[in-house]
């Protein structure tokens, strides 16, 4: 069960890398060269609403200096506007810009393509939604796990 489990793992990092690389070269393909594909993961992650800082930490795979790093830098270049809520001042909501919701059209086609291609050449949806289930417990395990060591 030990192998089981670390190789669930490493199928999992292997995966998110791997995804990350695929993004890169869409970038690439878009020309657009001022984001990383982090970066772009990040706006996917905001998406059409606005969110917090918190929000894209328990979303993603991103720890706090890394996250606040990628803000920044969206920002910087025009993807996101950050802004104080005016019901708790220490709380920063974000938002895509135009430019942002360009790029995440033009992302979501792509991983709509994506999902297409998986469909049509390796795995059906209730594969996949047993796939995500499966992981959301091993995720929700882990977490307890962490939590009574915390």
């Amino acid at each position: 069960m030990k192998q089981e489990y670390l190789a669930v793992i490493a199928l999992a990092e292997r995966l998110h890398r791997r995804t990350l690389d695929r993004l890169q070269v869409e970038l690439t393909q878009l020309k657009i060269q001022d984001i990383n594909a982090v970066q772009a993961m990040i706006l996917l992650n905001i998406g059409p609403q606005e969110v917090t800082a918190k929000d894209l930490m328990i979303r993603g795979c991103y720890q706090g200096t890394n996250i606040s790093y990628n803000l920044k830098r969206l920002t910087e270049n025009g993807y996101i506007d950050q802004s104080r809520s005016e019901n708790d001042r220490r709380l920063v909501l974000i938002k895509l810009t135009a430019k942002g919701q360009k790029l995440l059209e033009a992302l979501d086609s792509f991983y709509e393509g994506l999902a297409s291609d998986l469909a049509a050449k390796a795995v059906d949806g209730e594969t996949l939604e047993n796939c995500r289930a499966t992981l959301s417990m091993l995720d929700m395990f882990t977490g307890r796990q962490a939590d009574q060591f915390a």
